[in-house]
């Protein structure tokens, strides 16, 4: 494989090491590829090559499923995919297992908080795009992981729920009122906030 055939799939240090075997010294020869922009660091050990390389657009969201996992989008950056949210998302969110943690590189900052083993993998799909495929949470998960995993949101009412929803959020009401409610049900039953969610499902029905 040659280094413009990656493509814009992230590659560790052993990959890098295969393409240049003999390179007495890889750091030296990724340090290079660095400063020249060929080539982007994400994290120590991990890297992606450049849109001019590769001829192939960045995916954030498969930098995200890269840089920490096992992990997928959510949350407001899973929304605005979908376009249910009007507002730009500065930050990259995701869900994983794993500790909450926060990333930074040159790309941006990536955000992951962390869910109980048993809520993780529900509503969760694989989006191709292009050439590209990734995991994200479908649009039901991506709201039910705002609403449980959002610090000292607790909104204990139908009423300030819906005005959340409706001001706050700004979602498209008429998409949530067509929302597939098994999901919402089956995140109550595994995960946090209980309360919230079952008044989640009587604003989708009523």
């Amino acid at each position: 494989m040659k280094f413009s055939e990656i493509g814009n799939t992230p590659v560790d240090f052993s990959v890098l090491k295969s393409i240049f075997p003999d390179h007495k010294s890889v750091n030296n020869k990724i340090s290079e590829l660095e400063k020249s922009g060929r080539l982007i660091r994400l994290k120590k050990g991990m890297y992606v090559v450049s849109p001019a390389e590769s001829g192939q657009l960045l995916s954030m969201e498969l930098i995200a499923n890269h840089l920490y996992g096992p992990s997928y989008v959510s949350m407001q950056s899973a929304l605005r995919y979908y376009e249910l949210i009007p507002e730009m998302v500065c930050t990259l969110r995701s869900m994983s297992v794993k500790h909450t943690r926060t990333f930074r590189n040159a790309l941006g900052r990536f955000e992951y908080m962390q869910c109980p083993k048993t809520y993780f993998p529900i509503g969760i799909r694989q989006e191709v795009n292009g050439n590209t495929a990734f995991l994200i949470a479908t649009p039901e998960k991506a709201l039910c992981d705002l609403l449980v995993h959002t610090p000292n949101l607790n909104l204990r009412s139908q009423k300030e729920l819906f005005v959340y929803l409706e001001e706050d959020l700004r979602f498209d009401m008429d998409a949530f009122r067509r929302m597939d409610a098994r999901i919402f049900e089956q995140c109550a039953q595994v995960g946090k906030k209980k309360t919230m969610m079952m008044n989640l499902l009587k604003i989708m029905k009523r």
